[in-house]
């Protein structure tokens, strides 16, 4: 079993950054794909960008490309998911996700966090 907890969330400008933080207990975190999803109101979950489980391997979406940059601590059995020139669009509830392959699609993944709030002000 891997309990995830997503921190970093919050209120931030257009333009602006954050670094959400994907802390995750138990043995097998370091041998998972890590996942980041979010979700808007009203709007289904959405693949952000995922990393293998040795952080030799990245995939992002389209929208993430050029201005997230997704990493992993093994060591610290943490995650993470640095957002730069942040736009409205990003405003979600961002989900952090640990599973077998290190792929786009939510039923891929296992163990999902609760998630953390981000909100872009324009």
């Amino acid at each position: 079993q891997v309990q995830l907890v997503e921190s970093g969330g919050g209120l931030v400008q257009v333009g602006g950054s954050l670094r959400l933080s994907c802390a995750a207990s138990g043995r097998t975190f370091s041998a998972l794909a890590l996942g980041w999803f979010r979700q808007a109101p009203g709007k289904g979950r959405e693949f952000v960008a995922a990393i293998s489980w040795t952080g030799a391997r990245t995939y992002y979406a389209d929208s993430a490309k050029g201005r997230f940059t997704i990493s992993r601590d093994n060591a610290k059995n943490t995650g993470y998911l640095r957002m730069n020139s942040l736009k409205p669009e990003d405003t979600a509830g961002y989900y952090c996700a640990a599973g077998g392959s290190c792929v786009n699609d939510v039923l891929e993944y296992d163990y999902w966090g609760q998630g953390t709030q981000v909100t872009v002000s324009s």
